[in-house]
């Protein structure tokens, strides 16, 4: 029959421990001679510097390939997003709906545009260029101050009648709205191919055309002028501004109607379902009495 194994005391235990930590007959440490610690921790402060040192290399490989003013990869935006303000949202659709005859209602719309307008007030566009209209304003070089660009002055005085500065209510005290058309920004993107068109928004009434009388276009034709293009991206031209497109419309009668507003170029699409605000954007324009 076997023999069981002697119980060892805690004091044994101890001691045992001790004696793995320094073994005074071996003049070993935890296992080891200390001529062993010293070659196995060199051998780990080696391997650790030379990884350390790898992954550097590549990562400064990586970033020594990447230009820190144009993103490598951007073929998903090969058409530009268009937005509307004021941005209300309901869902998924964009309603502008206000009430003529309450001031809350009127300050809130009036509110939103006069923020989104800051940036276009001239103290802010004060620095930029006044640019030839007409003609792409491109850039080979760095010649801006802080190796950058220069950007093209857009102020909100070029608005008309939906600038805000006349008319502090943007009409939404009645039934002649201003709502403001912005197209997003796409690194070196050329409207119309580079032909030299300009792109003009264009907006048509999808449901309630009665309800319209007239609509008008700030700047004239609704165009979106050459000179802001192309773009060169935000460290490089960091007081750029989009161009604007403001458009007022004349409501009568029931004063509703569904609205399609375009920008129109030959190389900005606008019928693809999955992209909603791509080339375009439609919203529900109604005034409440």
């Amino acid at each position: 029959m076997a023999t069981l194994k002697e119980k060892r005391t805690c004091g044994q235990r101890c001691e045992d421990f001790g004696r793995f930590v320094w073994n005074s007959d071996t003049g070993t440490m935890f296992g080891r001679t200390p001529e062993k610690w010293v070659y196995i921790s060199l051998y780990y402060v080696a391997f650790y510097v030379i990884m350390t040192g790898l992954f550097s290399l590549a990562i400064w490989t990586l970033m020594y390939t990447l230009d820190p003013y144009t993103p490598d990869y951007q073929d998903r935006l090969t058409s530009p997003g268009v937005m509307v303000w004021p941005p209300t949202y309901i869902e998924e659709d964009v309603v502008l709906s206000y009430n003529m005859s309450d001031k809350a209602s009127q300050r809130k719309m009036s509110n939103c545009l006069s923020n989104f307008l800051k940036p276009y007030n001239y103290t802010s566009q004060q620095y930029n260029h006044n640019c030839t209209r007409g003609q792409y304003f491109r850039q080979e070089k760095f010649e801006a101050p802080h190796h950058t660009k220069y950007s093209c002055r857009f102020t909100q005085s070029m608005l008309g009648r939906c600038s805000g500065l006349d008319e502090p209510t943007f009409g939404y005290n009645g039934t002649m709205p201003c709502v403001i058309i912005k197209m997003n920004r796409i690194i070196n993107f050329l409207p119309n191919n580079g032909t030299g068109m300009a792109p003009h928004l264009n907006c048509t009434i999808l449901s309630g055309h009665d309800n319209i009388d007239m609509i008008e276009y700030f700047p004239t034709n609704g165009t979106f002028d050459l000179s802001y293009f192309p773009y060169y991206g935000k460290l490089a031209q960091p007081t750029y501004v989009n161009p604007l497109v403001a458009v007022k419309f004349h409501l009568v009668k029931e004063r509703e109607a569904k609205i399609q507003c375009r920008v129109v170029a030959h190389n900005i699409a606008y019928q693809d379902s999955y992209e909603p605000y791509q080339g375009k954007v439609v919203f529900l324009l109604k005034a409440l009495k």
